[in-house]
């Protein structure tokens, strides 16, 4: 099927542009955070009814999440990426209008931001990884529909139906693997995670939530991967099909299986 005909700018106000890329990022943190308040208020599902925040104090932290973000992806795709280029053109790193995000390394900042903001108030945090990992599936689902609207991170020639012709990218179709990591990364796990906090209140066990994430984006992503083509700057790392995306995940599920396993060996009863 043709690419749709979207155009990649939302709107401009004078020499300002707005780009669906941009306003993905905004309602993503925007529906999270809404989303992380009301959980917060349900203080039935944490350990001891204990939240480890208010819904205002985690609406105040909306910033240093965006800091986090932004910080940390932009210094994991730099370091993950492209290193060389990026040593020999160091005033680029803040090019953040010419692209270049790191998911994991946006998760690390993200995480770093929560650690040190709940330790200075002592509070659990495990239990605000957990909340993060309840919210981030929503900015993981709009992401990946901006990259399918820039036309980017598209997947290798495919004969099935729903191929895409992407422009810039020759006449055949091609597995539309934003929309694969979008529907796995952003609306699988979000139905998952919801389940084990809603139905199986694993909240009342810190860790548990952050875990499932960690494993549910790592196991994702590594099967996009197959589909994904890499950066063409790196390309294959090895056997004609690892890429530095499966590499940065692996570590993502054994530290995710760890920490459920760690979280169960030391529940908590509510």
């Amino acid at each position: 099927m043709p690419f749709p005909a979207i155009d990649p700018v939302a709107f401009a106000i004078g020499p300002i542009v707005i780009r669906w890329y941009a306003l993905a990022y905004l309602a993503g943190i925007a529906l999270g955070v809404g989303y992380g308040m009301l959980i917060l208020k349900r203080k039935s599902l944490w350990a001891k009814g204990t939240p480890p925040m208010t819904p205002d104090e985690l609406f105040d932290f909306t910033f240093w999440i965006v800091i986090g973000i932004i910080v940390g992806g932009r210094l994991g795709y730099v370091l993950f990426y492209d290193p060389l280029t990026f040593a020999a053109n160091p005033a680029q790193i803040i090019a953040l209008w010419d692209g270049g995000m790191s998911f994991h390394g946006g998760a690390i900042g993200l995480a770093l931001a929560m650690a040190i903001y709940l330790r200075r108030k002592g509070a659990n945090i495990l239990s605000g990884l957990d909340l993060l990992a309840c919210c981030a599936t929503i900015g993981l689902f709009l992401g990946r529909v901006a990259n399918f609207i820039n036309a980017e991170l598209y997947g290798s020639v495919t004969t099935m139906p729903w191929g895409v012709i992407f422009p810039g990218a020759g006449e055949l179709p091609r597995h539309p693997s934003q929309l694969y990591e979008g529907i796995l990364e952003g609306i699988v796990l979000f139905l998952v995670i919801r389940y084990f906090t809603h139905i199986k209140l694993i909240l009342r066990q810190p860790g548990t939530a952050a875990g499932i994430f960690c494993i549910g984006y790592g196991l994702s992503r590594i099967f996009v991967e197959f589909f994904r083509l890499p950066d063409s700057h790196i390309g294959y790392l090895a056997f004609g099909w690892l890429t530095m995306g499966m590499v940065l995940s692996v570590p993502l599920v054994i530290g995710g299986i760890a920490l459920v396993a760690w979280a169960q060996s030391h529940r908590r009863h509510a």
